[in-house]
């Protein structure tokens, strides 16, 4: 990290320590399926991906002509259609009345051009929504399956050449029905400003929510492999001969920054894994 932005992460730090999540007002959920087994970090050729985590696996597929949703943003979107979706406990969502306003709600400035964040939110937005994803559980005894859609429809009538401008339709997105009941009944705590903190790097965003999930019931000490660890969260990186290594420095890198927004979880490296003691999650359960 450059000292720019250590500097500026020590200073979201700071904020997040000065008060709670909910008397900040900033507490949001994540989706406890994808938390469990994610999403692609990098954009992937093929039109189905698979995570593993222990007994659960995910596997998500797409239209070909649309592609997977990839990186930070379908994961700040997954945050923000959640927590919405637990506040009005409603499936249809309102996105907004312009682009530009539901990118601040995400903390993306709207810059246009064929690299701009205009550009590549709404590509994101696009391979997200049309998503289809099937989760099973095998323990080689007993085996189930649920297959689940994630939005059932989008409308998206926002014009990118003119991200302020109110557009004459609101755009709304209706989440599936089996995936709007997950989430409102078994949503994941965060802190959404723990999330802008960690948005540059989809590892980071993905092992902050996973941590807070896991501290969540972790009544003892546990040391996980660090082959299934590359298992749900980077199945992107070669297996070495020598066991995780490029994917071991790349955690243990992040590790760094989501320990910086989240210190209380007790987290080491034990050699031939993580190691995780019982912590105080980063956002407690709703009562």
């Amino acid at each position: 990290m450059t000292r720019n932005a250590i500097d500026k992460l020590i200073t979201e730090v700071l904020a997040i320590e000065a008060e709670e999540a909910r008397e900040a007002g900033t507490i949001g959920f994540m989706a406890r399926s994808m938390v469990q087994a994610t999403m692609p970090h990098k954009n992937v050729k093929e039109h189905y991906f698979k995570r593993t985590n222990g007994n659960y696996s995910l596997t998500m597929m797409s239209d070909p002509d649309i592609g997977l949703p990839y990186g930070a943003r379908p994961r700040l979107l997954l945050a923000w259609l959640t927590t919405e979706a637990v506040r009005t406990k409603e499936r249809e969502l309102v996105l907004g009345d312009s682009l530009s306003q539901f990118m601040g709600e995400l903390g993306i400035i709207p810059t246009g051009g064929r690299h701009g964040s205009i550009d590549r939110l709404k590509d994101q937005m696009k391979r997200l929504f049309a998503a289809s994803v099937t989760a099973t559980y095998d323990d080689g005894d007993s085996w189930a399956l649920q297959n689940v859609t994630p939005v059932d429809t989008a409308n998206l009538w926002w014009s990118p050449a003119k991200p302020d401008q109110k557009s004459l339709w609101q755009s709304t997105v209706t989440l599936g029905e089996k995936f709007y009941t997950e989430i409102t009944e078994h949503p994941i705590p965060v802190d959404m400003r723990a999330l802008q903190a960690l948005r540059n790097s989809p590892l980071a965003l993905d092992m902050y929510c996973w941590l807070t999930y896991r501290m969540s019931y972790l009544k003892k000490g546990t040391v996980i492999p660090w082959v299934a660890l590359q298992a749900q969260f980077g199945s992107g990186y070669a297996i070495t001969p020598q066991g995780t290594s490029e994917f071991k420095r790349s955690f243990l890198t992040q590790l760094h920054k989501v320990s910086a927004v989240y210190p209380e979880a007790k987290v080491s490296n034990a050699g031939n894994g993580l190691q995780l003691l019982p912590s105080k999650p980063h956002v407690a359960k709703l009562r």
